[in-house]
């Protein structure tokens, strides 16, 4: 459809939680994923990286991620997360609506998401390590939370020179 500016960190609105999409709503959820395609592609072959992205950095405050790797995507429409077990690992953790700034945090090694299809099916995945990780990363905007809120402490930051893009 089109190309979205990202909304960047300081923007109000990446902080609201997002509110779930109905079955009625069905061509809405179209239009954002296709949107969310075009704009995490532009950022991609701009910058270099860009795994998933959620509806609300393209200012579209519905519960809807989309994900695109290794030629496969996924979209996840009214996800609910849950954690298997307490086990997590530390990692730098970055972002589209701050490019080239990094966070040291914690996240679960594990998840199990439930989550709508476009077809409206109800659909599970169970993902570990890297794509545990960036689902919850992409969760956490749904509920209006980023990465640098979840900061281990105040020295969890650097800028990466190859993803500033500014520098």
């Amino acid at each position: 459809m089109a190309i979205k500016d990202i909304l960047l960190l300081g923007n109000e609105n990446l902080y609201e939680v997002c509110r779930a999409i109905s079955k009625d709503e069905i061509n809405k959820a179209e239009e954002i994923v296709k949107d969310l395609h075009d704009t995490m592609m532009n950022f991609r072959e701009k910058y270099g990286f860009g795994r998933a992205i959620a509806a609300p950095q393209i200012n579209e405050l519905y519960r809807i991620i989309y994900m695109n790797f290794d030629d496969n995507s996924i979209v996840l429409i009214n996800p609910r997360l849950e954690f298997v077990d307490g086990e997590k690992f530390e990692m730098w953790d970055d972002c589209m609506s701050y490019p080239g700034l990094e966070v040291k945090l914690h996240r679960y090694k594990k998840c199990k998401v439930y989550y709508k299809d476009l077809d409206w099916n109800d659909c599970i995945l169970e993902p570990k390590g890297d794509l545990s990780e960036l689902i919850q990363h992409e969760y956490d905007h749904l509920d209006g939370i980023l990465a640098v809120q979840r900061a281990i402490d105040n020295k969890s930051f650097r800028i990466n020179k190859n993803k500033a893009g500014c520098f």
